[in-house]
């Protein structure tokens, strides 16, 4: 019991030595160990990001919100100077330096000048309607901006019934409607002739289509892989991984991904999908880490997990987040060139 109590007392001790604590008053320690842990974790996860791993719980979730790792690493340093801490304000300056160097938008390379003359200009549009709650809004956004090509995530049979109505049959005479749960449902609506192709498997449904736009075949992906929640990475990775193995087999095919990812720029199973030579069109337009995730905060705070990934014959121009209502997810709205090449 003794030898155990002694050794309780000296593990504080000892960390203090290892990190170099400082002394002094009680609320000097206290704000020294909180700067010690609040910067710990802070250094997890750059780590991490640095490595180009997604980690296990809790990284993959705050990589997400990368770039506010800014708001603990400026925390750690005021808690650093209140403790008379200076590795620790050195610590902290670093991890804020290292979260700036990384909200840079990731560029795997430049991308290289599309091959042939611009054969259509087309407009797509992707939006998770949360199980199918914002279908009023996707209607209203489908008459108001005219897109060519749609895809859509987390239709119910609601959505699905609205999508197969007379007006929307009519701007859109060409689909692939896939049915399931609420979440599972998706779908690609086209006012082009489109040609059904098995899509990327999934616990959620991701259909694949090939539209022929100005004489152009376009290969479209919609994405929709499970989210990285607890005991779910597995899944998360491997559907993220699918869904690089379909673009890496492109080969000089035009190709189209674009819905829910479930990701950012700053997950590494994201960044591989990207190094296959698919474009982020929000990146290309000039909105790299717009929030599209969660509504209720976005803009001010969240994520970019909503996309529209493009290979070498399409040339994004523009790239806007709608409000639809009702669901927890902003639409992505890309204005494209497709180059025949």
């Amino acid at each position: 019991m003794e030898t155990t109590a002694a050794t309780d007392r000296a593990a504080p001790a000892a960390a203090r030595r290892l990190v170099r604590l400082p002394g002094g008053g009680r609320a000097r320690r206290v704000a020294a160990w909180c700067a010690l842990v609040t910067l710990a974790v802070v250094s997890v996860v750059l780590g991490c990001r640095a490595v180009g791993t997604d980690g296990v719980t809790p990284v993959p979730q705050l990589l997400a919100f990368l770039p506010w790792l800014l708001v603990p690493a400026l925390l750690g340093l005021l808690l650093s100077v209140a403790a008379r801490w200076p590795l620790g304000c050195g610590w902290a300056l670093l991890a804020a330096a290292v979260t700036g160097w990384f909200i840079q938008p990731y560029d795997p390379g430049p991308a290289p000048a599309p091959h042939g003359p611009v054969a259509a200009r087309l407009r797509v549009l992707t939006a998770n309607l949360e199980f199918g709650r914002a279908t009023d809004g996707l209607l209203a956004a489908l008459r108001r901006e005219r897109p060519d090509v749609v895809s859509v995530q987390e239709c119910d049979d609601t959505c699905a019934d609205a999508l197969r109505s007379p007006a929307v049959r009519r701007a859109y005479p060409y689909r692939d409607i896939v049915t399931g749960s609420p979440a599972e449902g998706s779908a690609i609506l086209s006012a082009h002739p489109l040609t059904k192709e098995r899509g990327v498997d999934g616990e959620l449904s991701m259909p694949g289509a090939v539209a022929r736009i100005g004489g152009v075949p376009l290969r479209l992906q919609v994405a929709h892989p499970m989210p990285p929640m607890p005991g779910q990475l597995g899944v998360w990775r491997t559907e993220l991984g699918r869904l690089r193995a379909y673009a890496a087999g492109r080969g000089g095919r035009p190709t189209l991904i674009a819905g829910d990812f479930n990701a950012t720029q700053d997950h590494a199973a994201f960044r591989a999908l990207l190094d296959t030579g698919m474009r982020d069109s929000a990146r290309a337009a000039g909105v790299p880490r717009t929030p599209s995730w969660p509504n209720a905060t976005a803009p001010v705070l969240g994520a970019q997990i909503d996309h529209v990934l493009v290979s070498d014959a399409l040339r994004p121009r523009t790239a806007r987040f709608l409000d639809l209502g009702d669901t927890d997810h902003r639409a992505l709205l890309v204005d494209l060139d497709l180059h025949a090449g």
